[in-house]
């Protein structure tokens, strides 16, 4: 189970973009892809078959992991993940600080 999931807002604690929030929209392994994070130019030929024009595209790059933090919206500040097993075996995300569930 990942600490950090699709959908879930987060904060950036390291890089370019440091205190910057925004949403995950995919994880890629140790990588996730967070909108409006990360922006980069890509410079694109144009491919006529899938109907893409060239030119300079912005898009978001991925960025590591270890350089977000999940944001609490209670406290208002990026926090930890810790797991708590439930009785029937399910495994829970928590809030490290204050050990209430992650409503992801």
């Amino acid at each position: 189970m990942n600490r950090i999931r699709k959908g879930d807002q987060v904060i950036v604690t390291a890089g370019k973009d440091k205190g910057k929030k925004g949403d995950v929209v995919r994880v890629l392994g140790d990588k996730v892809v967070v909108s409006n994070v990360n922006i980069v130019k890509r410079h694109t030929k144009p491919n006529p078959q899938a109907g893409q024009p060239g030119g300079v595209i912005e898009r978001e790059a991925p960025i590591h992991i270890s350089n977000v933090m999940l944001f609490n919206p209670a406290s208002g500040k990026g926090e930890r993940i810790g797991f708590k097993v439930l009785e029937d075996g399910r495994k829970l995300r928590v809030f490290r600080s204050s050990g209430e569930a992650v409503d992801a």
